[in-house]
């Protein structure tokens, strides 16, 4: 079964994309967080406003205007056909690397009681500064990393209570 894709554009627009479709993208990195885009031979400059990993969440900056961008894989798709949904947050009692990189900020401390999205750390990759946020409501149990430390993927990060 091919990759598939799909793209939502302000909650309001819908694409279907698969991995042919990405390839085809003619675009240029012209920054760590901004591009160089040709679409029908007209030029468009992309910029990377935000980005949440594990939401798959982007807000992007395209040419004057602004996008909020989800973006579902092949897995999300599967699980929302079958018509599950996903109450895996709630569960949820560490965070690990989600990629390799360096730890450039710890935003919260241990015995620190915090709520769903507040950030946790920062997490530099490929350039780009990560904000990893809280997936629930919690209080941190403990943190594994320091500033300044570098970290592989799937390292652990912070354990929840």
């Amino acid at each position: 079964m091919e990759d598939q894709f799909k793209v939502k554009v302000n909650e309001e627009l819908e694409y279907q994309l698969n991995l042919e479709d990405l390839s085809s993208l003619d675009a240029l990195a012209t920054s760590p967080t901004s591009y160089h885009v040709l679409v029908d031979s007209k030029p468009f400059t992309a910029q990377i406003l935000q980005s949440d990993f594990h939401k798959k969440s982007y807000e992007i900056k395209i040419n004057s205007n602004t996008y909020s961008i989800t973006i579902e894989d092949k897995l999300d798709l599967l699980i929302d056909q079958m018509g599950f949904a996903l109450s895996s947050a709630r569960n949820i009692s560490s965070i690990e690397a989600p990629m390799p990189g360096l730890i450039l900020e710890i935003s919260v401390e241990v015995g620190q009681e915090v709520q769903e999205d507040d950030p946790l750390l920062i997490l530099e990759a490929m350039k780009m500064e990560n904000v990893i946020t809280s997936p629930r409501a919690g209080i941190i149990k403990s943190i594994q990393v320091s500033q300044g430390d570098a970290v592989d993927k799937d390292n652990l990060l912070i354990e929840f209570e």
